[in-house]
């Protein structure tokens, strides 16, 4: 089969066999998103089954994101220098192992090890999911086609633990806790051969070669720099944090020097330093990084509140998430959809404004004992919605200006951008609500300073939403 270079979007490509590749691209996006949330659930059975300590449950959950963090850059300059197809279905191959190796282990470590190379499968599969989309679609068409990946992406990561506890209840064929990780293996075996017969072979036109010391520096830096943020809330940040804070800030400046003296001697590098020079891809990496905290950082306290504050279960404060939801969908695929490509950064500042504001009141709320309540309710749907006009839109903004040769390392990179956010808030509203102390009462008294974390993560993500242009769009 003849290599397809990256042409205009839908170029001798009928439409139901676009929308065969985009459903395919789209069943391995919400697996990889859901497993990063849906062993939360089983925790406690993992604990029981292996043995497992305090540090190896954080471990357990935290290896998947340090896997896919560290590795996302080179992730998506693979796929363009190998193409799109083949290194995604390289990623869902060994997902699909990982996730069997992951149902098999017999010991803490070895689950540990194995959520490790789970996350770094993610890393070579997902950045290909929004290059694929963005090489078959225009900047137009893919407002539409994302929106879909943030309505199910959202679904996904809030409806993971409660998948979770459902299989565990379920208790099939006896696996108790291993079917959520052997689940994925019908799952992935379907989204391999979809890949085979549906997606085509994309590549990027630009001559790139790999850049492995580049891409050791960046790995080394990243990783150094969410091992911090993991472990750095959870143990008090003892002097090893932060050391490995500032060596994973140093690393990263020093790739990005390296970067820009490959591309003058070589022409690329494992980052593309000249996307940064578009202002829709800056700033909105800038707000997409503040609204990940701020995103992860709400959906971790809310729920440990729920939990250890006004004692409800697991399967409860996951199902207090149902308004939330709810909003979510509604601001990707109703408000996002149809009000971006006319009202552009305007609906971005009005997505951060709706989301801080209504959030905040949540967190008010519980910390002063009201989550049942229909003001409440109404509040997170809010909350949702304003979240919902910022995580649909963002993607194809941060994209419209990427030349499709870049597709790859602009993917990754907003990937990154994500995860790093996310593993910043968990850091910072995570150790604003548990400075409180340990406790009912501390546990609700702590959403207070969360509350305050949290809004002005948004405002940041608001500042850098004006700064993006006025028309971003152009038809």
């Amino acid at each position: 089969m003849s290599t397809i270079e990256a042409a205009p979007a839908g170029a001798g490509r009928s439409d139901w066999r676009r929308t065969l590749a985009f459903v395919t691209v789209l069943i391995a996006f919400v697996v990889e998103i859901a497993d990063a949330t849906i062993v939360n659930t089983a925790l406690p059975q993992i604990r029981r089954g292996l043995g497992a300590g305090d540090i190896a449950m954080q471990w357990i959950a935290a290896a998947y994101f340090l896997g896919l963090g560290s590795l996302l850059l080179i992730g998506g300059r693979m796929g363009d220098i190998f193409g799109y197809r083949r290194m995604f279905m390289v990623g869902i191959a060994a997902f699909v192992v990982a996730s069997g190796l992951c149902g098999l282990s017999r010991t803490p470590d070895q689950l540990v090890a194995a959520r490790l190379i789970q996350g770094a499968a993610g890393a070579l599969m997902a950045p290909q999911v929004m290059s694929i989309v963005q090489l078959l679609y225009t900047p137009l068409e893919r407002v539409a086609r994302l929106a879909w990946f943030g309505v199910l992406g959202g679904l996904a990561a809030i409806l993971g633990p409660i998948a979770g506890g459902l299989l565990i209840e379920a208790d099939v064929m006896g696996l108790g806790w291993r079917a959520i990780f052997l689940v994925n293996l019908p799952i992935g075996a379907v989204a391999l051969a979809a890949a085979w017969r549906f997606v085509p072979p994309l590549k990027s036109e630009a001559s790139i070669r790999i850049d492995l010391i580049g891409a050791g520096i960046f790995m080394a830096g990243f990783a150094a720099l969410l091992a911090a943020l993991i472990e750095g809330p959870e143990r008090g940040w003892p002097p090893l944090t932060l050391l490995a804070l500032a060596v994973g800030t140093a690393l990263i400046a020093i790739g990005w020097r390296h970067a820009k003296r490959r591309e003058a001697t070589h022409g690329s590098a494992v980052i593309a330093t000249a996307l940064f020079s578009l202002p829709t891809f800056f700033w909105g990496l800038v707000a997409i990084l503040a609204f990940s905290a701020a995103s992860a950082g709400f959906l971790l306290v809310f729920a440990v509140a729920l939990q250890q504050g006004l004692g409800y279960s697991a399967l409860h404060a996951a199902l207090a998430h149902v308004p939330f939801s709810v909003g979510v969908m509604a601001g990707i695929s109703v408000v996002g959809r149809r009000f971006l490509p006319r009202l552009g950064r305007k609906l971005l500042v009005a997505g951060a404004i709706v989301m801080a504001t209504a959030g905040t009141a949540v967190l008010l709320r519980v910390a002063g004992g009201d989550a049942r309540d229909p003001l409440t309710m109404a509040l997170l749907a809010l909350t949702g919605l304003g979240m919902g006009m910022l995580a649909g839109p963002l993607p194809p903004v941060i994209v419209s200006d990427v030349d499709r040769a870049q597709a790859g390392a602009a993917s990754a990179t907003l990937k990154t951008a994500q995860q790093i956010g996310g593993a910043a808030g968990v850091a910072l509203i995570g150790a604003a609500y548990f400075t409180a102390g340990d406790g009912a009462d501390a546990r609700l008294a702590g959403l207070y300073p969360a509350a305050a974390a949290f809004a002005a993560l948004l405002a940041a993500a608001m500042f850098a939403a004006l700064r993006l242009p006025a028309v971003i769009f152009k038809r």
